[in-house]
Formats: C-alpha cells, sequence, structure tokens
C-alpha cells in the first residue's frame, strides 16, 4: 500500500485530549471530527466529487491525506472507481474490490477551508454532547432534579440542570407560578425525547409523581417502604388527595405524613404554592375507599355497583356541598384517587328515588302477575326485583312471606312462569322479524341477554360479527337504556370475538405408559 504524505502534528492531540475533558466526550470522537473536517476541506481542493479521505495518527498527530480509487468491472464513476485491466499499470496484480491510494500532499489550510473544519468539529461535539445528555436523562424519568432558571420564552422556563437544560412548558407550571431568571427550580422529568435539534428533557411540577416523590423525600417511613402512596389525584395549586397506607400496624400512615405540628406535609405545600393536600388513608374495600376520599364529608350510605363501574354515595343533606366542593373538585379529585365513578345523593333524593324504584317494581309485578297493589307492594319489600326470580325461586320462599300460603306462592309462582313463556315467544318472534342471526342468539356471552340483543338488533347489530366489530364505547351507548359499564361492554365484545381465534390446539401427552 502506498504511504500518503505527512508530517507530525502535536497540538491535535493537545487539542483533541481538551476538547474530549472539557466537553466529557470520547477522545476518539474527537479525532474522527477532525478527520471529517480535514476530508471536507481536502474535497474543496482537489474536487468534491473524489473520494479523499483523511487520517490522523492518534499518538503524533501526523495528518495523512489521500485519494482512494475503488477497482470494479464496470466503471460507473470515473472520478471514484476504475477497471482492473487500466489499474494494471499502477499496481500489478491489483484485483475488483480493490482499492488505489494515491497519496496526497498536507494542505495549507486557508481561512474558508479552517472556518468549514472549525464548523464540523463544534458539529461533531455538540452531536456527541447532545448523544451523552439523551443516554444519561432518559434513564431518569420519574425523578426529581433541581436547576436554575437559565430563561423564560412565551411563557415557557428553560432550566438549567448542570450538564444539560430541560424544558418547563407552561401546563406543567403550577398556576399563578412565576420564575425569573436565576430562581431555583425543582421539578420532574417527566419525559426525555429525542428530537432532530437533540434531545428534549421535559419537567413537570403538576404531575401526581411530583407530589409523590416530594413526600418521599420529606418522609422517612416513605423512603424506607414502610408507608406506601397508592394514589395521588392533584388540581395543581389549589388543592391534592394522597392516599397511604402503613406496612406496619404500629405506624399511623397519615400522621407519619402530617409529620409533628405539621411540619412534613408544610414542607411540600410551601414548594406547592399553597396547595391544600388532604391525606387519607387507603383501603382495599372500595365503598371504605371512597368515604374515605371524599372527607371532610360526612357519608350516611354507600352502594357500589361493580358492573358499572360506578359508586353512589348518599350524604346528609347541610354535607351535599362539601362532598361535591367548590366547582365539584372534592368528588372529581375522591373518583381520581379511587378510580371509581362517584354519584353524590342527598338522603331526601335517595329517599324520592327509592320510592320511585319501589312504585317501578310494584307496578311490574301489578301487570305480569295480575295482583293487586298490596301483594305487590309486599313482594317488592320482602326484596324480590323481577318476575323471573318468582318464576325460579323454591315456593317456601314466597310462602314464608307474612300473610301469603303455599297456594298462593304456587299461585304466583305459575303465573311468572306462564309471563315469562310469553315474553320469550314475543321475543323470539321480534328477533325473527328483525332477522338475528342464530350465532348471535345462541352465543353464550355472559352479560349478554335477550333483551340486550333486542336493543342492538334495533339499532342494525344482527350478527356476532356485527357485534365484534363494535368498539367497547359504541357498545355502551347503543345499551344506554340496560346502563353498562365500558369494562364489561369490552367483556362482551372480546367474547365476540373469540371465533375469529382459532383454539391453540392441547399439547400432546408425552408422558410414557
Amino acid at each position: 500500500m502506498a504511504q500518503s504524505i505527512g508530517m507530525a502534528r502535536p497540538e491535535l492531540v493537545q487539542v483533541a485530549d481538551t476538547v474530549a475533558r472539557d466537553k466529557n466526550i470520547d477522545r476518539e470522537e474527537v479525532f474522527i471530527a477532525m478527520e471529517q473536517a480535514i476530508q471536507k476541506a481536502g474535497r474543496s481542493k482537489y474536487g468534491h466529487e473524489k473520494d479523499i479521505r483523511a487520517a490522523i495518527d492518534r499518538k503524533n498527530g501526523e495528518i495523512r491525506l489521500a485519494r482512494y480509487i475503488t477497482i470494479v468491472d464496470v466503471v460507473e464513476d470515473e472520478n471514484t472507481q476504475m477497471t482492473a485491466e487500466k489499474a494494471q499499470a499502477k499496481k500489478p496484480g491489483i484485483k475488483v474490490g480493490e482499492e488505489i491510494i494515491d497519496p496526497l500532499p498536507p494542505i495549507d489550510f486557508g481561512r474558508i477551508a479552517a472556518q468549514t473544519a472549525k464548523q464540523v468539529i463544534v458539529q461533531k461535539v455538540r452531536d456527541s454532547e447532545r448523544a451523552r445528555q439523551f443516554s444519561e436523562y432518559k434513564d431518569r424519568v420519574g425523578e426529581v432534579v433541581n436547576g436554575l432558571v437559565k430563561r423564560v420564552e412565551f411563557g415557557n422556563v428553560v432550566v438549567d440542570l448542570g450538564r444539560a437544560e430541560g424544558m418547563l412548558r407552561r401546563d406543567d407550571l403550577i398556576p399563578r407560578e412565576h420564575f425569573k431568571n436565576g430562581d431555583r427550580v425543582r421539578a420532574l422529568i417527566a419525559a426525555v425525547r429525542a428530537e432532530a435539534r437533540g434531545p428534549q428533557i421535559f419537567l413537570s411540577r403538576t404531575a401526581p409523581d411530583f407530589m409523590k416523590s416530594l413526600f418521599t423525600q420529606e418522609v422517612p417511613e416513605i423512603y424506607d417502604g414502610i408507608i406506601e402512596i397508592r394514589s395521588v389525584a392533584r388540581d395543581p395549586g389549589s388543592r391534592a388527595k394522597i392516599a397511604v397506607i402503613s406496612n406496619d400496624s404500629s405506624i399511623d400512615p397519615v400522621g407519619a405524613c402530617v409529620g409533628m405540628r405539621g411540619s412534613r406535609v408544610q414542607a411540600v405545600v410551601a414548594e406547592l404554592q399553597g396547595e391544600k393536600i388532604d391525606i387519607i388513608n387507603w383501603n382495599e374495600d372500595p365503598a371504605t375507599f371512597v368515604v374515605n376520599g371524599l372527607a371532610p364529608a360526612e357519608v350516611s350510605k354507600v352502594v357500589l355497583d361493580e358492573d358499572a363501574g360506578r359508586i353512589e354515595v348518599v350524604v346528609p343533606d347541610d354535607q351535599l356541598s362539601l362532598a361535591i366542593g367548590r366547582r365539584g373538585q372534592n368528588v372529581r379529585l375522591a373518583s381520581q384517587l379511587t378510580g371509581w365513578s362517584i354519584d353524590i345523593l342527598t338522603e331526601a333524593e335517595e329517599s324520592e328515588r327509592r320510592q320511585e324504584e319501589f312504585r317501578v317494581r310494584s307496578q311490574l309485578f301489578i301487570d305480569a302477575l295480575d295482583v293487586d297493589d298490596v301483594l305487590a307492594r309486599l313482594l317488592v319489600t320482602e326484596g324480590f326485583t323481577s318476575v323471573e326470580e318468582v318464576a325460579f325461586v323454591p315456593v317456601e320462599d314466597i310462602a314464608d312471606i307474612e300473610g301469603l300460603d303455599e297456594d298462593v306462592a304456587n299461585e304466583l309462582k305459575s303465573r311468572a312462569q306462564v309471563f315469562i313463556e310469553e315474553e320469550t315467544k314475543k321475543n323470539e318472534s321480534r328477533l325473527k322479524e328483525l332477522k338475528v342471526a342464530d350465532d348471535l342468539t345462541s352465543a353464550e356471552i355472559e352479560g349478554l341477554d335477550i333483551k340486550k340483543i333486542l336493543v342492538l338488533a334495533e339499532k342494525g347489530v344482527k350478527t356476532l360479527d356485527d357485534l365484534a366489530d363494535l368498539a367497547g364505547d359504541e357498545l355502551v351507548e347503543m345499551l344506554a337504556p340496560t346502563v353498562m359499564s365500558l369494562e364489561a361492554a369490552n367483556k362482551i365484545i372480546m367474547a365476540a370475538r373469540a371465533h375469529w381465534f382459532p383454539a391453540e390446539p392441547a399439547p400432546a401427552d408425552s408422558g410414557g405408559a
């Protein structure tokens, strides 16, 4: 191989070492950046179309510049390629795929060439810094960091984190919070994204996890794992709720978070610009947890509807405004904290609704069983809610009702069964009219009964595939008259899609006889 012409440049080695040390990037990357700069300057002098390459000796800084020509069968670019026959004159025995290297004399950097070289090196160093920043911060999402405000742009705050910059967008700042240059700021690393302009580190002071981290710093028991923060709900700058539980029965989790004379919670409140914080006990029982979450309001009754994912809370009339909170804040935060949709009723409203339900159910029995008002009300009072219950419970359960005997019980059961048979015939006839497919009516899907199928058929869902094609929220909307939660709707849809996926074959029995 031909040797390129060069001369030792020890100052280049010193520059590479200095830049690598100051910018905290790899020394080799600095040398590569220098080689690219020299290569660019060389192509400016000898021709951009030529394959000019530069190399710097890592020990003495010697610069070697050379032109590379690749040997090919068919020449497509005369500037960088040559046939083997033509290359024989220069280098006998050369083969296709090899390269001819023509050494070039070291170039004298002019002002423009030097400026170009500087730009290439600066850009390469900047790219290396960005790569280092991304690798350093991408695994620190969820960590609380301290920094100094560098500048404020259109309401967004740029924070100097020491070896990188973070962005606190306006939406991630606590309302009415203002920073100026030089202010110290504490925030959560919410996201780190690699973008074209470099890694962007997004900070937040409104995220629930920021409050969680602040409590972890202020309460040693949380840091040690004795107390756990199970959930946090925030209305940044105004109010928050935090649910805690202790793994040690001798330690009160709420008291530990509040601290002596409120010292611990006040430290967090001061950091969050006076945000009021309700600390409550977490409980695995949803009803108890919701009651705790609605504090300071008192709750007199809770009705849980797991299928719909809702909890109905009854409060004394004078507690309604406290339970709801200003602009619905208290109930909204309690709902976020517990994960349940919460409906709040006063005792008067609940009583009125209960009376209406009593009336509707009584009327159902009057119409279906052809009984008088007294007997219908008696059935409702004893807990019967549907004609099906009357038709299929043991006769003794009806006969045990005060004022009824076995003959009356048998007659009620008989009338209920006749009513159900007639309703079934009507439903089957209506299904035929609507041309509902057998695969939908025969599908044994939990939560999907004949009444729901009729409601869906009226709206164009007449096959199992029609049902499987729906989204959960679409099914909830269609079945609005029957009331269904999104979770229950999704389960029905997934069951309807089961026939799309063939069942996996049972594993062969590998056991010997």
